[in-house]
């Protein structure tokens, strides 16, 4: 009887070992490989569409260089707080709060569901801070609203500038100077541009176009700071447009494309998983290798990267 419960034993060991053994295999893939830099640019009001149709080489070049996904879901409303807000805090208006660009610290009718000593919903600043206290980072922004969504205790830069020229110029030397972890720069003169003269209109096209040279410089600045081979450049945006206008649940406003590009990342690749807007702060914290807040719901991109596949349940449809 002993012997049979023994042979028994060993048996549910061995079965048991090799159900695991898959998961750990996959468990061990904590972060990606030879990431020490994240820079995010983020170009406020810059479609899909904008890209694909406009002078745009330093993105080609990021794309055929790197991976895209050409319709990540932004949150509703497609406007710009809520989704500045949703790319660095992980999670939508549901968990942040944050619900239109009339949001403020001392005025706003939803609270965040969990929040930190500012009253804040975490951010990626704010948990990597948290997480590497002598991790250099920092934020130059167009917009001077993007500076009330996230902790000010949590940057060492914080800058913001009254044109898209001074912002790249100020985030260049930044980058040079103090090679940051993680930085953050945001531009928006794009989104005056639709706003101005309409999404699809040639001025908007060369505002996209100026986006461009900007991006360009921004990784010229990269290499001479001798961190290239070290960093993941991440592309974004808040929103598109139609028209003269955003905020409506239209693909060619409530979509944008995100691309991954440098460190860690393949080649030529598209990417197949469903993306939303929060998922860039998940990105950011799997690729330095850090656990994301509960409160948070997004998911890093992980088939972006050399070695991790697309999800084995991805959804695509079916063809009736």
């Amino acid at each position: 009887m002993f012997a049979k419960v023994s042979c028994a034993l060993a048996a549910f060991s061995l079965t048991l070992a090799a159900f695991h053994s898959p998961l750990r295999q996959v468990n061990a893939d904590e972060k990606p490989v030879g990431i020490e830099h994240v820079i995010v640019i983020g170009v406020d009001g810059l479609s899909p569409d904008g890209i694909k149709k406009a002078e745009t080489p330093n993105i080609d070049w990021m794309v055929a260089g790197g991976a895209v996904k050409w319709n990540v879901r932004t949150v509703l409303t497609s406007a710009s707080s809520q989704n500045w807000a949703s790319m660095i805090m992980g999670a939508g208006p549901e968990q942040h709060g944050i619900i239109n660009n009339d949001w403020e610290m001392d005025k706003h009718t939803l609270p965040p569901i969990v929040q930190e000593a500012d009253g804040r919903f975490p951010t990626i600043f704010s948990i990597l801070h948290k997480a590497k206290p002598g991790a250099e980072i920092g934020a130059v922004y167009h917009w001077g609203g993007f500076g009330r969504l996230f902790q000010k205790n949590a940057v060492n830069y914080d800058k913001h500038f009254s044109t898209e020229d001074s912002t790249a110029t100020d985030f260049i030397q930044y980058i040079k100077n103090k090679k940051p972890v993680l930085g953050f720069v945001h531009f928006d003169h794009v989104d005056h541009a639709g706003h101005h003269d309409g999404h699809g209109s040639k001025p908007y096209y060369d505002s996209v176009t100026k986006a461009d040279s900007l991006i360009g410089k921004i990784l010229t600045a990269i290499k001479d700071a001798g961190i290239a081979e070290k960093t993941l450049v991440i592309l974004w945006a808040d929103h598109g447009g139609i028209g003269k206008g955003h905020g409506g649940a239209t693909p060619q406003e409530a979509e944008i494309a995100g691309v991954f590009y440098g460190a860690g990342v393949k080649k030529g690749y598209l990417v197949k998983q469903q993306v939303y807007t929060y998922d860039l702060a998940s990105t950011i914290a799997f690729a330095f290798g850090l656990k994301q807040p509960y409160a948070w719901i997004g998911r890093p991109v992980r088939p972006v990267f050399n070695g991790l596949n697309e999800p084995e349940n991805l959804w695509l449809g079916e063809k009736q």
